[in-house]
């Protein structure tokens, strides 16, 4: 998956703002001129968008995508509470239809979104659409084999659902950890939520048996110090703690994960 590297986030995105020129052609629409809209995100998946809206966005962002089945059929996909929304939006020669709202041309259609319209879903709720996602935002590479929640939508079966998925973007699975006093093995359960690092004894476990602030970390590396292979630590400033990954594409894979969470809450201290 290709996205495009830019270092913003959509906190640093005014909507407003986001065209520096206004179209050349008021009264002719075509695809491209969707890249005005800067949160159009074009080929982006279904679960990878569900993916970002619910890793990064809030209650009411949302972003414009191509369908993942059909031609001239554009998605609107839309974060409400812990879930997100999908709405389809056709385009009928020079005009995109949208609901019972069909717009002449692109500017119509974006100076409607601007407006923060509430749209309806299936089971009847108003959602506030507050917050386009930009299109150019850091992200990583692997939202395809992040497990993600995957909202009902209309034209969609009981198949469309992931079961007991988490109902945030997060990394979740079991990893060899090497004990503090003891320097021992044990399997644990980990889950990556947000900033947060925790592990379980078992995927069973109610309570974890502790949870790494990842702000408080300051760097994740492949380690090879250890006898076992596929390792790779976490170094916080009283303790440097060592897992290991079944494969080392799995190592790599929450590395990778690690790493830009770590990425994700610098930028947000900067900010402050």
């Amino acid at each position: 998956m290709t996205y495009q590297a830019h270092r913003a986030s959509w906190r640093e995105v005014n909507f407003d703002q986001e065209d520096g020129e206004e179209e050349e052609d008021e009264d002719h629409t075509n695809a491209n001129d969707l890249e005005s809209l800067g949160w159009y995100h074009e080929n982006l998946s279904r679960h990878a968008a569900e993916a970002l809206l619910l890793t990064n966005g809030q209650d009411g962002s949302y972003l414009l995508r191509n369908s993942d089945s059909k031609s001239d059929v554009y998605s609107l996909s839309v974060r409400a509470k812990e879930s997100v929304k999908h709405f389809q939006i056709h385009q009928c020669g020079s005009s995109l239809k949208f609901g019972f709202n069909e717009f002449p041309t692109v500017k119509d259609f974006k100076q409607h979104f601007a407006n923060q319209p509430l749209i309806g879903s299936e089971s009847g709720t108003l959602i506030l659409l507050k917050h386009p996602y930009p299109c150019k935002v850091e992200e990583p590479s692997i939202y395809e084999s992040v497990r993600v929640h995957t909202a009902m939508q209309t034209g969609r079966s009981e198949s469309d659902l992931v079961p007991l998925a988490p109902s945030l973007g997060t990394k979740e699975g079991y990893l060899i950890k090497q004990g503090g006093r003891v320097k021992t093995w044990k399997n644990r359960w980990f889950i990556l939520h947000r900033n947060e690092l925790k592990y379980f004894k078992d995927q069973l476990s109610p309570e974890p048996i502790r949870t790494l602030d990842l702000s408080e970390c300051s760097a994740v590396q492949f380690d090879y110090s250890q006898e076992k292979v596929n390792c790779f630590c976490l170094v916080f400033p009283l303790r440097t703690y060592y897992f290991c990954a079944k494969t080392g594409a799995e190592a790599d894979e929450w590395i990778k994960m690690l790493r830009w969470k770590m990425s994700h809450i610098k930028k947000q201290s900067t900010r402050r």
